[in-house]
């Protein structure tokens, strides 16, 4: 089993680096995803959506909501009404400003929790999305069987995550995701570590088949995925 990867390499719990490291990099999170991903992060929620929308979903939990952009994609792509959780108060108010200005308050409820600890009852959503936040869960079984707790019987959780690349294209992205990616994070977020976190924890998870086991392992009936953009990330879509 490989070390825990955390963002900040202190005594205190992954949890707690988590919230720590998105409160600090919220004022420049979108800009950098933007500019980190060239605008290719867009383009894979709009895939998840549209998967999702195949369930059509009337309530959905956005978990790891984060700046609300997952939220805001579903809320437009199906109609749904949508609570966005997150651990990082930062990240959630630039959300909730995103979800102000497009006037989506009565369809989109941003609030502040814990993954592994949901403040719902069993059997509660249509369906539970999660984009690039179930890599930082500290206990990741753990946030997987609470996803699927509160996800109703036949429903589906959608997990987006980055991937390792593989093949001819992994070069390139080692030495992107390892120099370049780092030093602009470092320059525009302060916030040196966030962004060395992100390819070393990407390195450590689960991916593909490995992490389609783990998902049947916490009780999902059926999972099946899809990889985008040279597997650079993955789709997962496990039914409960």
């Amino acid at each position: 089993m490989k070390q825990q990867v955390t963002p900040y390499n202190t005594g205190d719990s992954k949890k707690d680096q988590v919230e720590d490291m998105f409160d600090n990099i919220a004022p420049k999170y979108d800009f950098l995803n933007r500019v980190l991903s060239m605008n290719v992060d867009i383009s894979w929620r709009n895939k998840l959506v549209k998967w999702l929308n195949q369930d059509q979903p009337k309530n959905v939990l956005d978990v790891a909501t984060g700046t609300g952009d997952l939220a805001l994609t579903i809320q437009k792509g199906t109609g749904a009404n949508i609570v966005g959780l997150d651990l990082s108060q930062q990240m959630l108010n630039v959300g909730i400003e995103k979800v102000k200005q497009q006037n989506l308050q009565d369809k989109i409820e941003m609030i502040k929790g814990d993954a592994e600890n949901l403040p719902f009852e069993d059997n509660k959503f249509d369906a539970v999305t999660v984009a690039f936040g179930v890599r930082n869960f500290e206990n990741l079984e753990k946030g997987l069987k609470e996803l699927r707790r509160v996800v109703k019987e036949d429903g589906s959780v959608y997990i987006l995550e980055f991937s390792k690349v593989q093949g001819i294209m992994r070069p390139f992205y080692m030495f992107y995701s390892k120099n370049i990616l780092p030093a602009i994070g470092k320059l525009i977020s302060k916030d040196s570590r966030a962004y060395t976190y992100l390819p070393d924890s990407i390195e450590a998870f689960p991916y593909g088949a490995i992490m389609k086991s783990i998902l049947l392992d916490c009780g999902y009936k059926k999972v099946v995925y899809k990889k985008l953009t040279f597997g650079i990330a993955t789709i997962y879509k496990a039914t409960k």
